[in-house]
């Protein structure tokens, strides 16, 4: 029996959990060597690793894969780095569609903040690359593909070139490229491909800027994440997530770039949403406040009724989604599952449910599907709108 029965799903947030290695068997061979030295990052599969790959093939617990769908995370789960058994977890899993992001290529290996710019690009294209086959095994997977912003005149190319290759939507980093802004105009051709192909543009964790470390320092025992480590978020670190996006959205509303693409959605994944209503509120007010600016007089909105227009989010399982809907839209916000990662847990659906327990059937229908729809466009084949049993009743 499937975790989700008789209802449409689209799952905004899902993963391949990378094997170490993975991408550097995408680079094209001669920036291989450079790829290793800049970023530690070797074609070599640790003891550890070996030993997660040579379980995901055994009989006997691979018999428990269902049953388990939901309970074996990260390099356990199912699918989660042989690209073959992803169709079965779909099935298990029931969502209609799936976007997928990498695990190990979020930040892109920090490659745009070292000034490595060729590096940067070539790593981008390995992960397209490597997204696009892992994904090419079902339709119902939708595959990203990442776009530097830091050569301006390049975007538009390693956008087109993800495209071809099978994304159906495309990242970009929410913090600001070293030396511009997101806003610059000679990304126009950017958001210009992306209009036109009918993609939106996404932003997803990973790709923001960290809290400086000198906020870590008060004097205390220093704070491993629930992993056990320091690479990922606590309770402090956790609160810097939506910063970079809120300026790079505030940017890209206020210089006028939602506007000269009014048809290209954008969506925030894995970010959280709770900071929505506030940045949408604040939008207006520091408009109101400084209206005589030409280009605020030039807006063919309120910044918040843009925002509303042309981006969509995707909650927490822990954030009050119910509240975000009253504050902001409920055009606005979408499921997700972030799978197989731990952050995801171990029921979304229930949690997303307990939360949305208030609201009408229409909002629900929007949040688990409709708004997953507006937001892939022509991302998303028509015929992926609704599992076929739905679409055919």
């Amino acid at each position: 029996m499937a975790y989700v029965e008789g209802q449409t799903v689209h799952d905004a947030d899902s993963h391949v959990m990378e094997l170490p290695g993975t991408v550097n068997r995408y680079l094209d061979p001669k920036f291989r060597a450079a790829f290793a030295e800049k970023t530690g990052r070797k074609d070599v599969l640790p003891e550890w690793f070996a030993k997660a790959a040579e379980k995901a093939k055994d009989p006997e617990f691979r018999a428990g894969a269902e049953a388990n769908i939901l309970l074996r995370k990260n390099y356990e789960a199912l699918g989660a780095f042989e690209a073959d058994d992803r169709p079965k977890t779909l099935d298990y899993l029931g969502f209609t569609s799936q976007l997928v992001f990498t695990t190990a290529c979020l930040s892109n290996f920090g490659l745009e903040q070292m000034g490595e710019v060729e590096l940067a690009l070539e790593a981008a294209r390995a992960h397209n690359r490597m997204m696009t086959e892992f994904c090419s095994v079902d339709r119902r997977l939708l595959a990203t593909g990442y776009v530097p912003l830091v050569d301006r005149k390049r975007a538009p190319e390693i956008a087109r070139e993800a495209l071809a290759l099978g994304a159906k939507a495309l990242v970009v980093p929410s913090r600001h490229p070293p030396g511009f802004s997101p806003s610059h105009r000679e990304l126009d051709p950017l958001w210009a491909l992306a209009e036109e192909a009918g993609i939106p543009i996404l932003f997803h964790v990973g790709g923001e800027e960290k809290m400086h470390k000198d906020y870590l320092e008060n004097g205390l025992p220093f704070v491993k994440d629930f992993h056990g480590g320091d690479e990922n978020f606590t309770s402090l670190t956790f609160m810097a997530i939506p910063l970079s996006v809120w300026q790079t959205l505030s940017a890209l509303v206020i210089d006028g770039v939602f506007d000269r693409f009014p048809r290209l959605k954008f969506g925030a994944i894995e970010l959280g949403a709770s900071w929505l209503p506030s940045l949408m509120k604040f939008l207006d007010s520091g408009c109101a406040a400084f209206g005589r600016e030409e280009r605020l007089q030039k807006l063919s909105d309120t910044p918040s009724a843009i925002l509303r227009r042309q981006l969509r989010v995707t909650p927490y399982p822990h954030e009050d989604v119910a509240w975000i809907m009253e504050n902001s839209g409920r055009e606005m916000v979408l499921f997700s599952s972030d799978f197989p990662h731990v952050e995801g847990g171990r029921n979304p659906l229930k949690r997303f449910n307990d939360n949305l327990a208030g609201v009408d059937t229409a909002a629900k229908r929007a949040f688990y599907r409709d708004n997953f729809i507006d937001l892939m466009g022509r991302g998303l084949d028509p015929a992926l709108h609704d599992l076929p049993s739905l679409a055919a009743a």
